[in-house]
């Protein structure tokens, strides 16, 4: 709860603005087999469209339900969400818990086209 309650408090004082994001990097991290792609928005969201082979887990509760998919904290992680704020609070959540490789993707749209480019 007082993982929560901090990442809330976090989310609330930070400004709209995406924070950094580097899509290349991204997708170079993607395509490392023991890559683990996470989308951090909502599930309706995610229903309008997702990266294929992405776990959908909220940003809010990536503390929470982080080991259930990345156990190792030195695999690396790719999030990313709608624009790259909620995916940028996710990636300072995982690395404060120790997770050293956490790439944010930024937003769904700007990673889907960085997959696509040839």
């Amino acid at each position: 709860m007082r993982n929560l309650l901090a990442v809330l408090a976090l989310s609330l004082s930070l400004p709209a603005a995406a924070g950094d994001t580097d899509q290349a990097a991204a997708v170079q991290a993607m395509q490392q087999p023991n890559a683990v792609l996470i989308d951090v928005r909502t599930p309706e969201e995610v229903a309008q469209g997702a990266i294929p082979d992405a776990r959908n887990i909220g940003f809010e509760e990536i503390g929470q339900r982080i080991a259930e998919v990345a156990p190792d904290k030195n695999i690396p992680i790719v999030v990313y969400c709608r624009s790259g704020r909620r995916s940028s609070i996710a990636q300072d959540t995982l690395q404060g818990l120790g997770y050293s490789r956490v790439i944010n993707g930024g937003g769904y749209l700007d990673l889907k086209t960085a997959l696509h480019k040839d």
